[in-house]
């Protein structure tokens, strides 16, 4: 028998898994990689066999993600068995993009307790790994996933670690950047100021540079890290000035779980996130009491903690002892720094010295950010340890297709045979380094799995970065519209399909099929077409992009579009003088760079302003954020505030309103009343909710899936999801994906197999 077994099962310890599961039932063959997966030849007894195919899903390693198991008899062509069973030489075969890359995963217990034991020849070794920990995407150069093919090429292994690579009874049997202090990787410490370090007193001269105070720059294993210490604020201070990041909150590795536990509330749930092989950041409640500094994250209630998750990571944090800032080594809005070289360059007059290593990064990943909800955990960035790990397409394509993203949250997907490949994270295309970084990932994509691209597809915006470069590859290319793609990403990950849904799709901005800017859309899949259903009420926003900034900009566009005669009050109340508000107000009467919107999170701005919990977005998402943080504490005490849905003003046909008005009207009343803000923000919430229900039942979709920016807001999800669980909605969320951006280019794909990249008006 012949079993293609597919899904992330390369690099993570699975061909050892087999070879132990298959001489265990006495079988013969073998296993291999090849370019689509996992291929075994098993030849026994059929209940032996049969036992094999069941062990595959049920006994898996941890880190594994098994797809699918196919069974065919073997073939003429196919290689016979050994007299045992064996691991074989990796093969080509197969459709390129129909398996994972492996993700990077986190050190695991048996090797942190190898790292610290000193009896253990890899004692205090900050490369430790096996084949369930350890460097894999970041290292990966093409595939099949095999040691010639990585940047651990260049470390030839010693006697000791060939032997246990070799030998199927070791934790490192066939563990590809296996290494130890003979043969492996190095560190070192090299000051800004000049001088270098090695071995411990490199690691003892990095403790040192914290305790003083210093920036230190550390590489990981997807780019550089920069750390101070965290309980500083002289030292986070500083390095927000040199960095040039005004108030986005800065993350947090800390030294334990009990560490954690000491400066924020941490349930079951973060608890097993933080120590996951994933090991990404968590969004946790910060405590009154904790001995951080308040410059980590300016009047925010949250921390983004994680865990040392390398080797490295555990001998630094064991030597400080104290929580550190661990945050992307690069300046504001530029890609990571992954190399010596560039780091020096790039980082100078920023970083005091750097905690360099030599085991080279093939490609930057960066750490990625859950946060929790009561319906489960949201991934707000996609990236190690998650990425690039497969989804199943509900359809098989001709050829290897390039699905290029959107602008902002960046990721670039290769969909092929009947799988999709996410990236990682890119970043936000409005800088030139970032669109660099993108672009050279998409060629790897297509250099790593071994084929050229026959299709592109892109968002139907005109002037995104990635839509400009999918117009000039030449290939044939696909445009989907932005919110249809958010809606589809869930759709993909829960494997559904795209009839009887209503697509919930909120976020910030998004083209618009009639041009203007889209971003609170009810779209309702039937029959294989998308229509919008309804959308938020519509506004404007007065000095377009300056508007996405400023909240107060959006709060005078609403209260122009109301006809509101107290514009004039507003705009002073507001901080404007009298001249900016009579310019605003020109602006809007004229429509004079003003585009017309129906984003909620525009609204969230708006609102946020309006109750003078936050004027400008310094960072994405700081109005709404302040909002939601508000309103979670006082979500037991909200009053029913109205926002009703309303047939829309061009009559018969035309899709309807939930109309804002009223809901803001009565927000302005209570705030005038002497309402505490808090309170209002959580009846906001709560009205956003019923208005979402009150759309559904109009819609008479059984399905309800939820896409967008704005559902990275874990208050407004449970609440939505509970209302429309209330009256009998089956509710999809994002849980592989993130609500965000960073799952449209998974959407494109999708949207492209089925031919569904438009949504009709009416």
């Amino acid at each position: 028998m012949v079993l293609r077994v597919r899904g992330v099962v390369q690099g993570v310890g699975f061909r050892p898994f087999v070879h132990r599961v298959a001489t265990r039932l006495g079988l013969r063959g073998w296993v291999r990689n090849d370019s689509e997966g996992v291929l075994i030849r098993a030849v026994g007894p059929a209940p032996a066999v049969t036992a094999l195919v069941r062990a595959l899903r049920a006994e898996a390693p941890p880190a594994a993600r098994v797809q699918d198991v196919e069974a065919r008899p073997a073939r003429a062509a196919d290689p016979g068995p050994a007299a045992s069973f064996t691991i074989a030489r990796s093969g080509p075969g197969g459709l390129p993009a129909s398996m994972a890359l492996p993700p990077d995963l986190a050190l695991c217990s048996d090797c942190q307790s190898e790292l610290l034991d000193p009896s253990d020849r890899r004692h205090r070794y900050p490369f430790i790994n096996c084949t369930q920990c350890g460097p894999r995407y970041s290292i990966l150069e093409r595939l099949p996933y095999d040691r010639p093919n990585t940047t651990m090429r260049a470390f030839r292994m010693c006697p000791a670690c060939a032997a246990e690579y070799s030998d199927p009874r070791s934790r490192r049997f066939h563990a590809q950047p296996n290494a130890c202090p003979v043969c492996g990787p190095r560190i070192a410490l090299r000051k800004a100021s000049g001088g270098e370090l090695a071995g411990e007193a490199a690691l003892n001269e990095a403790a040192g540079v914290l305790s003083r105070g210093g920036i230190l720059a550390v590489k990981g294993i997807g780019g550089y890290h920069l750390m101070v210490d965290a309980g500083s604020e002289k030292a986070v201070a500083e390095l927000r000035r040199r960095k040039h990041r005004d108030e986005k909150p800065f993350a947090v590795m800390f030294p334990s779980l009990e560490a954690v536990r000491l400066s924020a509330e941490t349930p079951a749930g973060a608890e097993e996130l933080l120590s996951s092989p994933a090991a990404p950041i968590v969004l946790l409640r910060r405590r009154p009491d904790a001995a951080l500094a308040p410059a980590l994250a300016p009047r925010n209630p949250w921390v983004g903690a994680l865990l040392p998750y390398s080797p490295l990571h555990v001998l630094l944090l064991a030597a400080f002892a104290r929580p550190v800032v661990a945050t992307s080594a690069n300046l504001a809005e530029e890609p990571l720094c992954t190399d010596e070289d560039e780091a020096r360059r790039r980082l100078a007059g920023i970083a005091d010295s750097f905690l360099d290593h030599d085991r080279p990064i093939a490609h930057p990943v960066d750490d990625s950010v859950v946060r929790l909800s009561s319906t489960g955990p949201i991934l707000l960035r996609r990236a190690r340890g998650y990425a690039p790990a497969p989804l199943r397409l509900p359809g098989r394509i001709e050829g290897s297709w390039l699905c290029v993203g959107a602008q902002m949250k960046s990721t670039v997907a290769v969909a092929a045979h009947d799988s999709l490949v996410l990236s990682p994270h890119i970043g936000d295309l409005d800088a030139g380094p970032t669109r660099a970084v993108f672009q050279r990932t998409a060629t790897m994509l297509g250099e790593i799995h071994g084929s050229e691209f026959t299709r592109v597809v892109c968002d139907r915006h005109p002037d995104y970065a990635s839509t400009q470069y999918a117009r000039a590859t030449g290939l044939p290319c696909v445009a989907v519209q932005h919110h249809l793609a958010h809606i589809l990403a869930c759709l993909l990950e829960h494997g559904r399909k795209a009839d009887g849904v209503l697509g919930v799709a909120w976020d910030g901005t998004g083209y618009g099929e009639d041009g203007t800017i889209w971003g609170g859309e009810f779209l309702l899949l039937r029959n294989g077409q998308a229509r919008r259903f309804a959308h938020l009420r519509p506004f404007r926003l007065p000095g377009g992009e300056a508007a996405i900034r400023d909240g107060r900009r959006t709060a005078l566009g609403l209260a122009h579009a109301v006809g509101d005669a107290g514009f004039g009050p507003l705009g002073r109340r507001l901080g404007f003088s009298e001249a900016e508000a009579g310019l605003l107000g020109t602006m809007l009467a004229r429509g004079v760079n003003s585009p017309v919107t129906t984003s909620a999170g525009r609204l969230f701005d708006a609102v946020g302003a309006l109750l003078g919990l936050g004027f400008r977005n310094r960072f994405e998402g700081q109005i709404p954020l302040a909002l939601e943080a508000a309103a979670a504490g006082h979500a037991g005490k909200a009053t029913a505030l109205p926002f009703p849905l309303r047939p829309a003003p061009g009559g018969a046909g035309e899709a309807a309103e939930l109309d804002w008005e009223p809901l803001v009207a009565a927000l302005e009343a209570g705030r005038l009343g002497g309402c505490d803000p808090a309170e209002l923000a959580a009846s906001f919430h709560h009205a956003l909710a019923r208005g979402i229900a009150a759309a559904a039942r109009a819609a008479g979709a059984g399905t309800v899936a939820l896409g967008g920016g704005c559902f990275q807001n874990a208050l407004l999800l449970d609440l939505a999801s509970a209302a429309l669980k209330a009256e009998g909605f089956e509710v999809l969320a994002p849980r592989e994906l993130p609500p965000n951006d960073g799952a449209i280019a998974a959407g494109q794909a999708l949207g492209a197999l089925w031919g569904l990249t438009t949504v009709q008006q009416s």
